[in-house]
């Protein structure tokens, strides 16, 4: 266990679940939200999102959608690259700062964080892909075996930090896409939960260079989202 946890996400249900998890792992935690969202210019929401936050909710929260701040001391900002943000973040002098699903950082949150002490959650393998909605950017390219979480070192540049440890998301016979949001913050809790605890025994977090810079993909348009339900539950039904 560590003395000082800072958490810097959304507020989310399945943001909520991991906040909620990595409680248990240190004596104190903080956690930074980032009120602004990211808008896309086109189309992107799709009806199997209403069925993955009902999923969320009654897998963790026993159909719930709990509000941050009720499961950790909270502060609010509009956006966290915000001056008084970056004060807050580096006054708190946590041991260990996680990044789970805000915006991109900028340099000086970084240096103020520690910048090998700041980790930040990738849906995906940041060697092939970048940026947003990567899992279901593999989904769309048939990549089954690309969907993975990586826990890596934040760096100024996107997605580029050295990889600190990778986890393969589950996914069995059936599942629908609506479950792999949660499957995949299951995932990240486990990735988070030993990196704290080898940080608590050694003081560092190894890590190792990307032996490849991955594709950039920004937010998935609704059209391709609903190709994608289709051939993920279609790719699932076929599995033992």
């Amino acid at each position: 266990m560590i003395d000082h946890l800072a958490v810097l996400t959304t507020e989310t249900t399945h943001h909520a679940y991991f906040v909620r998890e990595m409680a248990a792992h240190a004596r104190n935690l903080t956690v930074f939200l980032e009120e602004r969202r990211l808008e896309p210019p086109y189309k992107c929401s799709h009806p199997y999102e209403q069925y993955r936050e009902r999923h969320e909710a009654e897998r963790w929260f026993a159909g719930r959608k709990p509000a941050i701040s009720t499961l950790a001391e909270t502060r609010s900002f509009d956006r966290l690259n915000d001056p008084a943000a970056v004060r807050a973040v580096k006054g708190t002098m946590a041991d260990v700062i996680i990044v789970f699903g805000t915006s991109r950082l900028k340099p000086a949150m970084i240096d103020a964080a520690g910048p090998r002490r700041i980790l930040n959650l990738h849906g995906g393998d940041p060697e092939t892909y970048r940026g947003l909605d990567t899992q279901i950017w593999a989904i769309w390219h048939r990549d089954y075996g690309g969907l993975v979480t990586t826990l890596h070192h934040l760096a100024s540049e996107l997605d580029a930090g050295d990889i600190v440890s990778q986890g393969s998301i589950q996914i069995h016979h059936n599942m629908r896409l609506h479950e792999l949001r949660a499957a995949n913050s299951e995932v990240c809790v486990n990735l988070a939960r030993r990196a704290i605890e080898d940080f608590a025994v050694d003081g560092v977090f190894s890590g190792r260079p990307l032996r490849s810079m991955g594709r950039y993909y920004s937010f998935m348009p609704a059209v391709l989202k609903a190709v994608c339900v289709q051939r993920f539950e279609r790719y699932t039904s076929q599995l033992p």
